[in-house]
């Protein structure tokens, strides 16, 4: 089997590891891998295949002979890099979200536009997370009919905001549990017992940046360059995996039986609906694991094209790092 030179770059970060762990576990023909971080980590080891790997400090000559990077750092570091990468020769796989609207960047998920990658020029871009987790859960929507507009909720955990959410929340809920107080650091606000409705700066008309990727990204992903969304996202004291609410709307009725038997055949995607039941996603039943559940399928009472739903989905694996990988494993093909 042909191995490839991988490099990831933010490879302490927390999605950096999680690469490392789903290229473990995809088994992704990796001869040589090349963990690249700050100075600071530079010289420190990484465990890949039970083998300790010297981390490098990201610099541009760090990417001669590497055939894929995977970007897991921040949008100024992407774009400090990418044009090294492309020289190298290499493909640049980045999670940022720096070109993501670029119209000569694939935006990829690979359940839904696998085939966009054939007019990459050296770099393809990971979507957001949310945006991943809900056009995976409403694509197969979008082939029985086209979708005009989605109004949408986002539940988004602690750790979206990286490795210090988490333990934010935690020690939160010790001091308060304990007659003390917070000073959030992490957050603008206490996380711990609490719902934020803002994540990121205002972009549009009062409505956030994270909230117009889904509207623009969407767009991109699924070929619908008309879509509208109204989205709000928010976050949420859940350790990992983000949650939407979706009401999706078309131009012609689509029933509850037909989304729920192309859902549960839609690749990357398992449909957990039965309310009876007491059957539907959650943020732990998705953590640590690949697909994106979906279920709460209903018809929209507010409009007879519309459709309901409710979709969960581990955001550092299938909302960030699995995807990546997935999208490196199109470029073997």
């Amino acid at each position: 089997m042909k191995t490839y030179t991988v490099a990831i770059l933010g490879a302490t970060g927390a999605v950096g590891r999680e690469m490392l762990k789903i290229l473990e576990e995809r088994n992704f023909p990796v001869g040589k891998l090349v963990p690249l971080a700050s100075a600071r980590s530079a010289g420190k080891t990484l465990t890949f295949r039970g083998q300790e790997v010297t981390i490098q400090e990201a610099r541009e000559e760090a990417f001669q002979g590497v055939d894929i990077v995977l970007g897991a750092a921040e949008n100024n570091i992407a774009e400090r890099f990418a044009p090294a990468i492309v020289k190298a020769g290499a493909v640049f796989v980045d999670n940022s979200s720096a070109f993501r609207l670029n119209p000569d960047v694939p935006l990829i998920v690979p359940e839904v536009n696998p085939q966009d990658i054939a007019g990459h020029k050296g770099i393809i871009s990971n979507p957001n997370c949310s945006t991943i987790i809900t056009v995976a859960a409403v694509n197969a929507l979008n082939q029985i009919a086209p979708i005009r507009s989605m109004t949408a909720s986002t539940y988004q955990a602690v750790s979206g905001a990286g490795a210090g959410g988490p333990i934010e929340l935690m020690e939160e809920v010790r001091a308060l549990g304990h007659g003390g107080t917070v000073e959030p650091k992490v957050f603008s606000h206490q996380i711990a017992y609490n719902l934020i409705p803002q994540i990121g700066g205002e972009q549009f008309e009062g409505y956030t940046s994270e909230e117009m990727k889904l509207q623009n990204e969407g767009r991109k992903i699924m070929h619908l360059p008309e879509l509208k969304v109204s989205c709000t996202c928010v976050r949420v004291p859940v350790v990992r995996s983000h949650s939407i609410s979706v009401s999706c709307h078309f131009d012609v009725p689509v029933t509850v039986e037909q989304a729920r038997k192309v859902i549960a055949a839609a690749p990357g995607c398992k449909l957990v609906d039965d309310l009876a039941a007491k059957q539907y996603p959650m943020p732990l039943d998705t953590t640590d694991q690949d697909l994106v559940y979906v279920g709460r399928i209903r018809r929209d009472l507010t409009d007879d094209n519309g459709l309901c739903l409710w979709c969960c989905g581990d955001q550092v694996r299938k909302g960030a790092a699995t995807n990546a990988v997935q999208i490196a494993e199109l470029l073997l093909k």
